[in-house]
Order: C-alpha cells, then structure tokens, then sequence
C-alpha cells in the first residue's frame, strides 16, 4: 500500500480570502486517524489543517521547509538522531531536505505552513 492510500489528505484550497476559518468547528468534524487539508494560500505558501493520530511515514522535501504549530495535542516530530516534542501554542520548522517523521501518542490538532508546491507525503522516502 503506498503513503498516499493510509491518509486523507486534501490539496485543494478550501477558503478564499476574506472568508473566516474556524479550525476547532472543522478539525471537530475530521475521524481520520490522518488527515490534511489545504485551508488557504498565502502568497506562495499555504496554511494546512492536520489532525493525526499515530505515525506518518518518514519522508522528506528536496525543495520546501515546512512549519509546524500545535493547536492542541502533543506532536512528535521524529529526525535522525532525536524527537521534538510539541504542545500546544508551540511551532518547529523542518528544513528542505530533512528526512522527519511525525506522530501523535492522542488525537491531535497542527497547523502547517509551507510552499503551494510541496507534495504533503514527501519527494521521497529516505532510504
């Protein structure tokens, strides 16, 4: 089974500008163990809901950092050699080309930001 099939992930851009997002109303209505949805674009980047719950497989971006904030939970952000531990109201930035992995022990909210043409599971799968 390859990444793509265990997660729902949504790329389309799912407000306009001047539209309000209201993240706890929309992350409330999620039941997947892994979920992403593209919520806005922001000049070149885009602002994605994540809710998850277990493993996201390791991968990494060649050409894209990624930033991560906690709305509510605890993210583990695996990289080689140790774990970034997250709670709520606290952010990590990934570089471009960092092979990561994250994980949630409990259900939990993140935003992230990171580059319109970022693919969400990885360039590729660190060998």
């Amino acid at each position: 089974m390859n990444a793509e099939a265990k997660y729902s992930i949504y790329t389309d851009v799912k407000f306009l500008p001047l539209e309000r997002i209201d993240i706890r109303q929309l992350a409330s209505a999620v039941h997947d163990k892994v979920f992403s949805q593209t919520l806005c674009q922001v000049n070149e980047s885009v602002v994605r809901l994540g809710v998850i719950e277990g493993d996201f497989h390791w991968h990494k971006h060649d050409k894209e950092a990624e930033f991560f904030y906690v709305v509510g939970g605890k993210l583990l952000i695996d990289l080689e050699g140790r774990t970034v531990e997250l709670g709520p109201q606290q952010g990590f930035v990934v570089p471009e080309g960092v092979s990561h992995r994250t994980r949630a022990p409990t259900r939990t909210i993140i935003l992230m930001v990171e580059r319109s043409t970022v693919v969400p599971t990885g360039d590729a799968e660190p060998r």
